[in-house]
């Protein structure tokens, strides 16, 4: 989620060399053209860079790792990076933290112990804040786990990505099946919740391998299932060797199966690639679709924050080492750039409408500052095509909309 938005309107504009982050607060806090009523729930978003292989099909700021993971440096830079950005949040509660990568199981319990405890003393939380840690099945040892859980994870995500040996080493995975198994066996064990990652169109992936991986998956009841059609992102490996991956009407009778399947487990789909238990979803990725407010701290890590008259986008430094440096030295963000009017309603609509039950038509005022006549003419387009439907109250992508979704949301540039 976290990259789409940012690539799609393209931030361009450096912080201004040595500016501080109190002024940079008082730059956000002049007046300006919109007008928020209310600020968005807060989510934090933790990354943490290095894996151990860069996998060939991967866009993300990840690093494989070369020599000792210098962890206890980035811990203090993340702490040094989250008391310099305080004043972007002074008196918002945060609803959930994400953990991401990278490989952050790769960090030790100790480690994300540390780390959890270091946002605790400096945020506050709300009560019940969901806290997701990723993990990689190729860095999971038995009972780390539940080291993690102990440390104040309340959530695991396991990339699993596939049960099929062949199809793992084509995706460049460092796992195998067995791995993989083991890996969901123990978080079963170790949490009350937990996110299984899936892939499918995989190279040279028929219907059958897919049904096989789904029946795998669907065996460990996992509350919440994530499950996502390879694309070939630019400047990857994959983009300059593109492997052989079925066609857009198998990749088709794919999704059917996998709407299927899940359904039959009691898994409802209730975003794109998302599908969750009752009492499962997950509250971080819905806030970043309810276009929520979020603040990125790590390498290369992004953030969106609300003020009364604008919204801002922040970017950190991407490279590691440079990362540690700036963060110590106070000023780790590299890019910063307020959100232009013309360009929020299509960033809002961007993530909403990827929610089969859509949004509130409130919820636009509310999260963007401006006035629904802002959409409305869109929203006649895209009613008019049979893309959504809609009332007075509420606006939803029809099954139409939500198959092409990419047609819908475009209505909105």
């Amino acid at each position: 989620m976290s990259d789409l938005t940012v690539k799609e309107i393209g931030i361009a504009n450096a912080v201004t060399p040595g500016e501080a982050g109190g002024d940079m607060v008082a730059r956000y806090m002049r007046p300006g053209t919109l007008s928020l009523a209310a600020l968005p729930p807060l989510s934090l978003y933790v990354h943490l860079p290095w894996c151990l292989k860069k996998c060939p099909y991967c866009d993300f700021n990840s690093h494989e790792q070369a020599g000792s993971l210098p962890e206890a440096r980035y811990l203090s830079a993340l702490r040094a990076d989250l008391e310099a950005a305080l004043p972007f949040i002074w008196g918002r509660r945060v609803h959930s933290i994400f953990i991401g990568g990278g490989t952050p199981s790769l960090f030790s319990p100790g480690g994300i112990d540390q780390l959890i405890t270091d946002v605790r003393a400096r945020l506050p939380l709300e009560p019940a804040c969901e806290i997701t840690l990723e993990a990689n099945p190729g860095t999971f040892e038995r009972g780390r786990f539940r080291g993690y859980r102990q440390a104040g994870v309340t959530r695991l995500s396991v990339g699993v990505q596939s049960f099929d040996d062949a199809k793992l080493q084509a995706l460049g995975r460092v796992h195998d099946g067995a791995q993989a198994r083991a890996a969901l066996e123990e978080a079963s064990r170790a949490f009350e919740t937990f996110n299984l990652d899936l892939m499918y169109a995989l190279p040279g992936q028929t219907l059958a391998e897919l049904d096989a991986d789904l029946k795998q998956a669907l065996s460990f009841s996992p509350p919440h299932l994530s499950i996502y059609h390879l694309t070939i992102e630019p400047n990857t490996f994959f983009a300059k060797h593109p492997p052989a991956v079925p066609d857009d009407d198998t990749s088709s009778d794919m999704l059917d199966l996998i709407a299927d399947r899940t359904a039959q487990a009691g898994l409802e789909r209730y975003e794109v690639s998302a599908f969750a238990k009752p009492g499962h979803r997950c509250q971080h990725n819905l806030n970043y679709w309810q276009f929520g407010d979020y603040l990125g701290i790590g390498a290369g890590a992004h953030s969106k924050l609300s003020f009364p008259h604008r919204i801002v986008r922040q970017i950190r430094f991407r490279d590691p080492a440079k990362y540690m440096d700036q963060a110590l030295a106070g000023a780790a963000i590299a890019q910063d750039e307020e959100v232009s009017r013309d360009q929020l309603p299509f960033e809002f609509m961007l993530n909403v409408l990827r929610l089969r039950e859509g949004f509130e038509l409130a919820r636009f005022s509310e999260r963007t500052g401006l006035p629904i006549s802002a959409i409305q003419a869109a929203l006649k387009g895209a009613e008019d095509k049979g893309l959504i439907e809609r009332d007075w109250q509420w606006v939803k992508p029809t099954p139409k909309g939500f198959d092409f979704l990419s047609d819908l949301q475009e209505l909105f540039l």
